[in-house]
């Protein structure tokens, strides 16, 4: 389908537009907002500012795709490939990503507030200065993720892998992180207060000069984990494996 025919249709009120190929196709500024573009390909395709409100791109391929700043607020990106996709700036908060491939991605400065992530793919995904506060990202796959400088405040990511990722300078303040696997994972001056590492795995973890007033380690693994200078106040280290 020509670009053009598809904005005169969508205009005209139609919204289904599934299983389409729009690879390589330029929506810069597009209003379709409520469009169903399940399944559709629309792989290096370029929607700069484009407007995808509550659209349905269940299981739609949008690798390598330039997303920067686009408004995807509510919209249905179950399963959907989104690998090495710039979505720098974009709007994703309540978005579903159920199972998203978002490996590689650029999602700096992205807002993702209460979003849903559960066993998403975020493997060195570039998150710096991102909003992810009361999202869901339980059992995501964040290995080598950069969170540095994001808000992760009330953020559920319980038994999330996160081996490796950066997460200095972030906010972590009342997040759930029981069970999750955090080796080798840099906090440096992070703000874990009131967060709840319990049964987490913090192997080899840099959280010098962190802030972790009445946070909850019980049974957490912090063998070998650097806390030179942070704030211990009221933490709860009952159970914790330190050799």
């Amino acid at each position: 389908m020509e670009i053009a025919d598809l904005i005169q249709q969508y205009k005209m009120g139609r919204r289904n537009f599934s299983a389409l190929n729009l690879s390589k196709v330029d929506l810069n500024g597009a209003d379709l907002s409520g469009a169903n573009l399940s399944g559709s390909n629309l792989s290096e395709a370029s929607l700069y500012g484009a407007d995808l409100t509550k659209a349905n791109l269940d299981g739609s391929d949008l690798s390598g795709a330039k997303l920067y700043r686009a408004t995807l607020i509510g919209t249905n990106l179950c399963g959907t490939d989104l690998g090495t996709v710039d979505l720098s700036e974009a709007n994703l908060s309540e978005a579903k990503l159920y199972g998203a491939n978002l490996s590689d991605a650029n999602l700096s400065k992205a807002k993702l507030q209460r979003s849903k992530m559960h066993g998403a793919n975020l493997s060195n995904c570039k998150l710096t200065k991102s909003d992810l506060s009361d999202a869901v990202v339980i059992e995501a796959r964040m290995y080598g993720v950069n969170l540095s400088e994001a808000n992760l405040h009330r953020t559920d990511l319980s038994r999330a892998i996160l081996s490796g990722a950066n997460l200095s300078y972030t906010n972590l303040s009342e997040a759930d992180l029981t069970g999750a696997k955090l080796y080798g994972v840099l906090l440096r001056n992070a703000d874990l207060s009131e967060a709840n590492m319990s049964n987490a795995f913090l192997n080899g973890a840099d959280l010098s000069s962190s802030n972790l007033y009445m946070a909850n380690f019980s049974k957490a693994n912090l063998i070998d984990v650097n806390l030179d200078n942070a704030k211990t106040e009221q933490t709860n280290f009952t159970g914790v494996i330190w050799t």
